[in-house]
């Protein structure tokens, strides 16, 4: 059962709706089979597993049994350094430390906020830009754009390179969705190489130029940085970068995808929204529990053996944390299958928590709200085209590759 039961997560076909694998997943809360990982699926045992430090998420501990099968998830990394997502301490404290030095408290309280009239002005414009309101791909058009064009922003990259930005993170994408009927060799995998090393050369180049001419972006006061951990080396900064850029614009896509397919789904709070903006706050931390744009972290590693729920998992052995079911735990939330967001302590998984919290979650969410919200003012009785949409082939990232909707015209 267990071996079928994880065939089914990564079956395409369950893409739309994996959420009856992971209940029945939940049954039994450590799952295992011969040379495969120990899969986690319960609330409690996930946070307690994400906080341990007898968990790694270093590939390098990984041995060849039981090795991660998803670990084509993490592209940052193939022509590049391994960033801190996937580094232990203390590696990983130094350079996340660093890299948040400039993007959060306590150094840079107003970083993120800071960004919020630029962030508004990029929606704004993307909406002005909708074609026809009768047949809208929100994601080609709105949900895939914006957080490129954010995360080029943070980093200070030339209005006149966005665009490059873009195609390379077109081909990015592109290789995380690969056709699934298609042979792996034709999946694009030799064009994302290729994205990674311009984007590599690029940002090469870039660091350098805000090494001699800094100016107030988050890349030139990295590149110039005279902390207590001292100067972050020229490819820690370029792995830094690629996973804003690479990690970070993917599941802001997926967020706001997501949002915009479940706020249609419920049109009574979509209305609500559509008076009450504040509304968005909590309806984000209710997507966050209850369509997670990253459903499960694959690849940690015991460094040491461990009992969960009396199963004892033994030193070097993969595992997966299924975020998504965690978040649908009724141990833990009632009602968990009802989008609800007048519910009461969402404390969930949705950005991870621990040590690898989601580093760029005070973005994510800020990015998530003023798009939700301003979908929701602007677009007049807007409709689903397809409903279940098509799917990204990724069981990690898991989105919409395109949301096809329909409105009567777009307000002012």
């Amino acid at each position: 059962m267990t071996r079928t039961l994880l065939h089914q997560i990564l079956d395409y076909a369950n893409r739309a709706d994996p959420y009856p694998i992971y209940e029945e997943l939940r049954r039994t809360p450590v799952h295992h089979e011969a040379d495969g990982p120990y899969v986690i699926s319960t609330y409690y045992e996930i946070r307690s597993l994400l906080h341990d430090p007898r968990i790694s998420s270093d590939p390098r501990n990984q041995t060849s049994a039981g090795a991660d099968p998803l670990a084509e998830a993490s592209p940052e990394e193939s022509a590049l350094p391994p960033s801190f997502l996937r580094l232990d301490p203390p590696e990983h404290d130094r350079m996340r430390r660093m890299t948040n030095r400039h993007f959060g408290p306590p150094h840079s309280p107003h970083r993120v906020d800071g960004m919020r009239p630029e962030l508004h002005d990029i929606v704004t414009g993307l909406i002005d830009a909708l074609g026809d309101p009768g047949r809208i791909d929100l994601v080609e058009e709105f949900s895939y754009p914006f957080p490129v064009t954010v995360i080029c922003r943070l980093l200070g990259v030339p209005r006149e390179d966005e665009a490059r930005f873009h195609t390379w993170a077109d081909t990015l994408a592109a290789s995380l969705d690969p056709d699934p009927d298609a042979d792996p060799a034709e999946r694009g995998t030799g064009a994302a190489h290729e994205a990674r090393m311009q984007l590599g050369m690029y940002l090469a180049g870039l660091i350098e130029e805000r090494r001699k001419n800094p100016g107030d972006d988050m890349l030139s006061q990295l590149a110039t940085a005279k902390g207590p951990d001292g100067p972050m080396a020229t490819m820690e900064l370029l792995s830094t970068a690629a996973l804003l850029l690479i990690a970070g614009h993917e599941t802001t896509v997926n967020l706001i995808t997501n949002g915009m397919l479940t706020l249609l789904r419920h049109p009574d709070v979509l209305r609500r929204l559509r008076t009450e903006p504040r509304l968005a706050v909590p309806i984000v931390e209710e997507l966050l529990r209850y369509e997670p744009p990253v459903q499960l972290l694959p690849g940690r590693t015991t460094l040491a053996d461990i009992e969960v729920r009396g199963v004892t998992i033994p030193q070097g052995s993969t595992l997966w944390l299924v975020l998504a079911s965690g978040n649908r735990d009724p141990q833990r939330f009632e009602n968990p299958d009802r989008f609800d967001p007048d519910r009461p302590d969402i404390q969930h998984l949705g950005l991870g928590s621990g040590i690898h919290s989601c580093f760029g979650a005070p973005l994510a969410r800020l990015e998530a709200q003023l798009a939700l919200a301003e979908l929701a003012r602007r677009l007049e009785n807007p409709r689903l085209l397809d409903d279940p949409p098509p799917y990204r082939q990724n069981a990690v990232l898991r989105g919409p590759r395109q949301l096809r909707i329909a409105c009567d015209g777009i307000r002012p």
